[in-house]
């Protein structure tokens, strides 16, 4: 963009050079250019991103932070499938031993383990999406080219929480299945 001296005064001049390079490469050959019309032109080349780190420093902080938070939040949500997956699983632990020792199969076992949490996952992935949706024109606000109601983030996200809720789920499941019937019968 070209402003004439004469619309807007001021002291220095801005030239934006575009190049795939290193700047150091190209900042010699920019200061034979220049040099080349006019030798009293002072030239400092700096990259685009040092210049302007100040001016997308709020939209940088805020999208870490809304990244921490997030991991945080899954954290706490692996945990808590964990802990209700768990909990879920030792008040059911006689009953699944008396499902193997009748000869369920692993995968029956496995659904019985793993059914609750499952459909607890899903409604909460389905409840999510909705807020995320919600949510969304805030976010747009926030994090710079964030799309409202983006439909590959909001279910690439659902999806991860499903299946991190799964993995968590996945122990005590697997602790159901290595249980030995003829020990729970013995011990009522």
């Amino acid at each position: 963009m070209f402003f004439s001296f004469q619309q807007q005064v001021s002291s220095g001049t801005w030239l934006l050079v575009k190049s795939s390079r290193d700047p150091g490469e190209i900042s010699g050959a920019l200061e034979r250019s220049l040099h080349g019309l006019d030798a009293g032109v002072p030239l400092v080349v700096k990259p685009w991103n040092q210049d302007m780190s100040w001016a997308l420093f709020a939209a940088r902080v805020a999208t870490v932070a809304l990244g921490v938070l997030g991991m945080l939040g899954a954290m706490l949500a692996v945990t808590g499938i964990f802990g209700m997956a768990s909990y879920s699983v030792s008040k059911r632990l006689r009953e699944l031993g008396i499902r193997i020792a009748l000869g369920a199969r692993r995968r029956e076992v496995l659904r019985t383990a793993l059914g609750r949490a499952f459909v607890l996952l899903s409604v909460g992935s389905v409840a999510g999406m909705g807020l995320g949706v919600l949510a969304s024109k805030v976010l747009s606000f926030i994090v710079y080219q964030a799309a409202p109601k983006d439909p590959v983030v909001l279910a690439g996200v659902a999806l991860a929480m499903l299946l991190l809720g799964l993995g968590a789920a996945w122990v005590p499941a697997q602790k159901a299945l290595g249980v030995n019937p003829t020990i729970l019968m013995r011990e009522e």
